[in-house]
């Protein structure tokens, strides 16, 4: 995935409180943070992987999918805690993938990598 963005909350979200950098909620007595991005499918890539990875590693769940012009683009919304929305927000700008490496045991894994 590349040309990852934050959006602003999308425009079905009652009177979003903004807290900075994107994030915000819905109520405040929530404890769930959201933030929007629109992420870019590389040649290759489906709307699956590294979508779900990223999720893993920032302990995110997709709160909504929103409307896009064209299939390869997808705007989502995350949601989690406030911590992981924070850390989830260092992909901004960058390019997310997967690659194989080879482990210690010989077996092949496969990695999240942002550059």
């Amino acid at each position: 995935m590349k040309n990852i963005k934050i959006l602003p909350p999308p425009k079905n979200e009652t009177t979003p409180i903004i807290l900075k950098d994107g994030i915000y909620k819905n109520n405040p007595q929530d404890f769930e943070c959201k933030i929007a991005f629109s992420l870019e499918l590389e040649e290759g890539e489906d709307t699956q992987y590294p979508l779900e990875d990223i999720l893993d590693t920032y302990g995110l769940y997709v709160s909504d999918f929103l409307p896009s012009d064209t299939p390869k683009i997808m705007n989502i919304v995350f949601a989690g805690s406030p911590e992981d929305i924070q850390k989830v927000i260092a992909i901004a700008g960058k390019r997310v993938y997967n690659s194989n490496y080879v482990g210690t045991d010989g077996k092949t894994y496969v990695k999240l990598v942002t550059t």
